[in-house]
């Protein structure tokens, strides 16, 4: 969920098909774009580590906090999972706010709101739950 279904769905096909299905040529901030995409790779090289450190982070995806607890996970691997899952939402973050702000500043003026196609729509709400 974490490195591949967001990224992919979001990060991927978002950054693909949004500024074609707005008629533009780039998303609103593209360096915010770019570092959106920057923040994986180490993201993902981070948690790749942690779990080859020590006895590696045994909690699972769900990080439940009595296993997650330094009493059970007194290494390093578990703070670097954390740390790698904070790098992931960063990411996340910035590029629900890239897409908000495409797919409100970057439509041409003819395309209302009510016109833009169900892809963009389901983009932006996952956006905006993205940023609650």
């Amino acid at each position: 969920i974490f490195f591949f279904v967001m990224p992919m769905l979001m990060g991927g096909f978002g950054n693909w098909l949004m500024p074609i299905m707005m008629n533009s040529m780039d998303m609103s901030f593209p360096r915010m774009n770019n570092m959106s995409f920057w923040l994986l790779p180490p993201s993902l090289m981070l948690l790749m580590f942690s779990m080859m450190m020590g006895s590696g982070s045994g909690t699972g995806w769900t990080i439940y906090p009595p296993l997650a607890n330094s009493m059970f996970h007194s290494s390093m691997s578990m703070d670097m999972t954390i740390f790698s899952l904070h790098m992931a939402g960063t990411s996340s973050i910035l590029g629900s706010i890239n897409m908000i702000s495409s797919v409100m500043n970057i439509r041409s003026k003819l395309m209302h709101m009510n016109k833009i196609s169900l892809f963009s729509w389901s983009i932006m709400l996952t956006s905006i739950l993205l940023l609650l």
